[in-house]
């Protein structure tokens, strides 16, 4: 479902709640910004948990690194705490550390959620649409889109012939060694790419500022407005209801 609304609605929701995330210093709006993310991704998504799960880890140790420093250097973090006084645990440092943990699971989430549900080049088409992004930009940006998946494949390429002049199947793990070995094969196949992607920008004229049509453009409908209405009215109801909620004492 929510693959079929519009890029532009879903980005400026999406960066309406992180902009919510940093300006609210409060604990029970960023833990309730991740399980609206996360029931979004598995109910409307039909995401898996452990998917979910792994993808809370990154921005969790991200996290713990204000935790520590917040709990370290306390004079870093004064506003911090002045502002967390009072919330769920008794010392202020770890109230505004755990706030600043969960601050950036929060923001992890909303924007992860944006990536795995919306196609990158129908972002890019509806940006050249609608936000007058240039033909030229655009046009490289499909390019990098279609390069990383030709990536990878030519490592894996490059990978079974090294294996097969060795004579056994290659590693499920590269070792820091291979991956070192594969890094001027790959630059140099990023590099005539980029000489050909630049030759065909040439060929479609695009160094001119010419009108031009754009096939394949995301429409707005119904149901883009009912997704930005149900959004903002969720955040409106946690920004004032949150703060009547007494959190324990720990």
């Amino acid at each position: 479902m929510l693959k079929t609304v519009n890029p532009l609605v879903k980005v400026a929701v999406c960066l309406g709640w992180m902009i919510a995330c940093v300006a609210i210093f409060d604990q029970r709006f960023q833990l309730a910004t991740i399980l609206i993310a996360a029931a979004a991704l598995m109910l409307l998504d039909r995401a898996s948990p452990a998917l979910v799960l792994a993808l809370m880890a990154p921005f969790a140790l991200f996290g713990i690194g204000f935790l520590t420093t917040n709990l370290v250097f306390h004079e870093e973090a004064a506003f911090a705490r002045h502002v967390a006084e009072g919330k769920a645990f008794a010392s202020p440092g770890m109230s505004a550390g755990v706030t600043l943990f969960l601050r950036a699971i929060a923001i992890g989430m909303v924007s992860a959620l944006f990536a795995l549900t919306t196609d990158p080049g129908a972002f890019v088409r509806a940006l050249m649409a609608h936000c007058g992004l240039s033909p030229r930009v655009g046009y490289a940006l499909f390019a990098v889109l279609q390069l990383m998946p030709d990536l990878a494949a030519e490592a894996r390429q490059i990978r079974l012939a090294r294996a097969m002049k060795r004579g056994r199947p290659p590693r499920r793990i590269m070792a820091p060694g291979e991956a070192a070995g594969l890094l001027i094969p790959l630059l140099a196949f990023a590099i005539r790419r980029a000489g050909r992607t630049a030759i065909a920008m040439e060929a479609r004229g695009l160094g001119r500022a010419l009108p031009r049509t754009i096939a394949r453009v995301p429409p707005f409908r119904r149901r883009d407005l009912a997704f930005a209405v149900s959004a903002a009215g969720l955040l409106s109801i946690l920004v004032v209801a949150l703060p009547s909620i007494p959190l324990p004492r720990l």
